[in-house]
């Protein structure tokens, strides 16, 4: 349509103001906005009715193919791939006779697939039943050394169990001993006095 940026819509602003008046500039954009929206209605109504005579004359279709033909144009590589991704569903799609050669090949490698997954998930349960295994005894090695460690130090933990109570029947049957009281250097030094 127009191409107008900003300095342009501000040029005509300012020639607005100039011409028409600030008293009546807001009188002039708002008869600009309703004219600009009966000519939007008027072009929407003008392109819906082109449009439903394009589907009525049957130019949908021929427009759908247009663009089909102008990609195959631009793009011939990907028109190929989709045309050989067709071809090839259709042909695995197909059901094959099971006495032709093609069919009995098809049922071959369908047998020699499901013996290749079979196999393969034997190998898998193998690995597991291995590492599980293998786990346990680690497992089982680790408890065996746990056990003969405290088994080892046990005897000296007993000996020091039974000094222990022998120490407290010992401080029982002793009287207690008050130790004897220090006397401070300044109760020393008056004694020392005195006595002389």
């Amino acid at each position: 349509m127009f191409d107008l940026g900003w300095t342009e819509l501000l040029v005509i602003g300012i020639v607005a103001l100039i011409v028409v008046g600030p008293k009546d500039l807001p009188i002039l954009f708002r008869r600009v906005g309703q004219f600009v929206g009966k000519a939007k209605g008027m072009a929407r109504e003008f392109s819906s009715a082109m449009n439903d005579a394009a589907d009525d004359s049957g130019m949908r279709e021929m427009s759908s193919s247009i663009n089909k033909s102008l990609k195959a144009a631009t793009n011939p590589v990907g028109t190929a791939m989709d045309g050989v991704k067709s071809a090839t569903k259709s042909l695995t799609d197909l059901d094959l006779d099971p006495n032709s050669e093609t069919g009995k090949l098809a049922a071959k490698r369908a047998e020699d697939v499901k013996k290749i997954q079979a196999g393969t998930a034997r190998a898998a349960a193998d690995r597991k039943l291995r590492e599980a295994n293998e786990a346990i005894a680690k497992a089982e090695e680790l408890e065996a050394a746990a056990a003969s460690a405290p088994a080892k130090t046990a005897p000296a933990k007993t000996a020091a169990a039974k000094k222990a109570p022998a120490k407290k029947a010992a401080a029982k049957k002793a009287p207690a001993k008050k130790a004897p009281a220090k006397k401070t250097p300044a109760k020393t030094a008056a004694a020392k006095k005195s006595s002389t």
